[in-house]
């Protein structure tokens, strides 16, 4: 699967590869590798026992410059890293830490929060998680009303927030807040870092379609968010928004995932049945297998040519929101086809009775679970509009 990679990296970067992927070999406990191929999802405890031994290496904070702690890696070095480690089946490192509240804090924090907050990050002592969407506002972020009022050394906050992934696990959310009304509505939002252990917080939980706890609603009555949380200046928040936005949509550049569901994929059609024979061996499931496998090569492809005018200085505006497209459009086809390949034993119990059904792969729970991913960091919608702003003008 794929395609041949000499050409496409110099003899240093394939070196890299093959450094982290002897470590992730030697130091990857086996049996969250075995969990996560079989489609189950990681729990807490998985991801902070692989975060801290990354972060024994140095490599937790892989996305890193080295002035705040990374290894600074290229941006290659960290598609081979993101790479090597889902196809290995690592857990994902949780990214509203990492890959989103960081970045702000790198760039708008002052120093105070950057010496507190980013070695915690580093070493997962705190989860984090993301307060954006409302009730009424979720592409049309622009429109929350969630209110913080000034009051002395700190603010208090009120409103409601929607759809936030792991609350019920996090220490942390940086939320996006109204802290004016007098200005145009972009203008009047502000960008606080809040602890859930907060008084006057509740978080309730909103059971997917999947049937798993994944998001929650989170309330927030008379909480007292100190002013020193306040990242950069009060009514900038949108600026940084967009600029963690940025950052959010490139996550879904890493094709490993992908990768590692295609040969899960392979696997349900060498043991599932049509008419007596492998449904691998079937000519019309061959061609749709070899299509997404085609697709990916060609995000691959595309990815590698978008980093590479990193590399040299020339980011391109319509990196995001196309990576943000294709690759989350290629999840859900990938789950699809999961589902279509195993049949009827793609649901958990027998449709003959409740019995378990052997060999389901979840595959039914992750289409579902899928269904979002052209809804969350910005529908697809809104980032046609943008490429086509990108475009056209």
């Amino acid at each position: 699967m794929g395609y041949p990679e000499s050409g496409l990296f110099s003899a240093r970067e394939m070196e890299f590869r093959k450094q982290v992927r002897d470590f992730v070999a030697e130091h990857l406990p086996r049996q969250t590798a075995a969990r996560l191929k079989g489609g189950h999802h990681a729990n807490r405890a998985e991801i902070e026992q692989w975060t801290r031994i990354l972060h024994q290496r140095g490599w937790s904070a892989y996305s890193w410059p080295k002035e705040f702690g990374g290894p600074g890696f290229s941006s290659i070095e960290r598609y081979i890293f993101e790479d090597e480690c889902a196809v290995a089946g690592a857990p994902e490192l949780v990214p509203f830490g990492l890959k989103m509240v960081a970045p702000v804090l790198m760039k708008y924090g002052d120093q105070q929060q950057r010496d507190h907050f980013l070695p915690r990050i580093a070493r997962l002592d705190d989860f984090w998680c993301q307060g954006y969407s409302e009730p009424g506002s979720g592409s049309d972020l622009a429109s929350l009303k969630t209110r913080a009022v000034r009051k002395g050394d700190h603010y208090v906050v009120d409103g409601q927030k929607i759809w936030t992934t792991s609350a019920h696990e996090a220490d942390w959310i940086f939320c996006l807040v109204r802290t004016s009304n007098e200005a145009k509505r972009q203008n009047g939002i502000s960008f606080l870092l809040i602890d859930l252990s907060t008084p006057g917080i509740e978080i309730r939980p909103i059971i997917t379609l999947d049937g798993k706890h994944e998001i929650n609603e989170v309330w927030f009555e008379g909480v007292e968010v100190p002013v020193e949380n306040r990242v950069g200046e009060e009514g900038m928040g949108w600026t940084y928004a967009k600029y963690l936005l940025e950052h959010e949509r490139l996550n879904f550049g890493g094709m490993g995932f992908c990768k590692r569901e295609l040969i899960r994929l392979r696997e349900m059609a060498s043991t599932s049945l049509r008419h007596g024979r492998p449904l691998l061996e079937h000519a019309s499931f061959q061609q749709r297998l070899a299509a997404l496998e085609a697709e990916l090569a060609a995000i691959d492809l595309t990815n590698l040519r978008f980093l590479r005018e990193v590399e040299a200085g020339r980011e391109n505006p319509l990196q995001a929101p196309v990576l943000k497209i294709i690759s989350s459009e290629l999840q859900q086809a990938i789950s699809e086809l999961q589902v279509r390949a195993l049949g009827s034993k793609a649901l958990r119990f027998s449709p003959q009775g409740m019995a378990p059904n052997a060999g389901h792969y979840f595959a039914a729970e992750n289409y579902c679970n899928m269904r979002k991913t052209t809804i969350y960091a910005g529908s697809n919608e809104i980032q046609r509009n943008i490429a086509a702003k990108g475009i056209f003008g």
